[in-house]
């Protein structure tokens, strides 16, 4: 998705000039003819400085888009996020890359997977996992004004199905009566064909906060048997589907990244592998939970 980001941001920076690029020493290269400008700026590995100098310029009317890797913006940056941003409610667009462990080879002092947990703790922190670089621009042209802290997570992995999503509004791509299956971001090249074939709800959501919780309502038969798969650590999305689903014998498995380190060095597909995030190791889970007792 970085190649759509550098399209995205050129395209609205050259088109508004309340915007203002701020960049953590990534992508420098790519947005090098934006850096000609006297509102862009590469500020380098300063992330707390960074947050502050976009909260101040988002003050004073700017529209500030902070780019950086995920472990420094919310790992470092956590406190100038919440009360810089957060508790102003100011507005600001904080697009990270290298979640969870796309920066595999670097170990985990660059994983990521604590990022959307950490975030969900800011209030009036808007949360975005577009799963392709199509649904990155639909959803960052669209809500870039808001007045709200926005965070923007970019993955290595893309979706090949291209959906027309919406800020805030979930798609249901497949009903069935057996299984609601739950996809958030890049995880429908896993999920998509096989539900396809199975008959199960596959409900797709890009915007965890805010949660589209009206979407379940639309699915014509709603399971009691619900299955979460996640980029991310578990446990942020699993609170808005209980909050969605007034019964109380709801039976909720899934696949996310386990609350550990990840000390294995390696490519993120070998731990994509391990850890579940593959077609033929969804298929098996899902089979079981079909013919499971709640």
């Amino acid at each position: 998705m970085r190649a759509q980001l550098n399209k995205t941001v050129k395209k609205l920076f050259l088109k508004n000039k309340k915007i203002f690029l701020i960049l953590g020493d990534i992508g420098v290269y790519g947005f090098k003819e934006l850096l000609k400008s006297k509102r862009a700026v590469n500020i380098g590995i300063l992330e707390q400085a960074t947050i502050s100098f976009a909260s101040g310029l988002s003050k004073v009317g700017f529209i500030p888009i902070v780019h950086t890797i995920a472990t420094f913006m919310v790992g470092r940056a956590f406190e100038q996020l919440k009360l810089d941003f957060g508790y102003n409610q100011l507005n600001g667009n904080f697009i990270s890359v290298g979640a969870s462990y796309d920066y595999a080879a670097l170990g985990c002092s660059h994983h990521c997977p604590e990022d959307i947990n950490l975030l969900k703790n800011i209030p009036n922190m808007q949360i975005i996992v577009p799963g392709n670089s199509h649904e990155f621009d639909r959803i960052f042209s669209e809500c870039y004004m808001k007045n709200l802290p926005k965070y923007f997570r970019l993955s290595s992995e893309e979706n090949k199905l291209q959906c027309n999503v919406k800020f805030g509004k979930g798609i249901i791509l497949n009903q069935g009566r057996d299984v609601t299956v739950v996809a958030v971001g890049p995880v429908l090249n896993i999920t998509h064909d096989i539900c396809k074939k199975l008959n199960v709800n596959l409900v797709y959501f890009t915007t965890i906060r805010p949660f589209d919780k009206k979407i379940f309502k639309k699915l014509k038969v709603k399971t009691k048997k619900i299955l979460i798969i996640e980029p991310f650590y578990f446990g942020s999305v699993v609170e808005e589907v209980l909050n969605s689903n007034k019964d109380s014998k709801i039976k909720i498995e899934n696949i996310s990244i386990p609350y550990k380190f990840l000390t294995n060095y390696g490519s993120k597909k070998q731990h994509d592998e391990e850890l579940g995030f593959s077609k033929k190791k969804f298929e098996i889970k899902l089979k079981k939970l079909m013919k499971s007792k709640i």
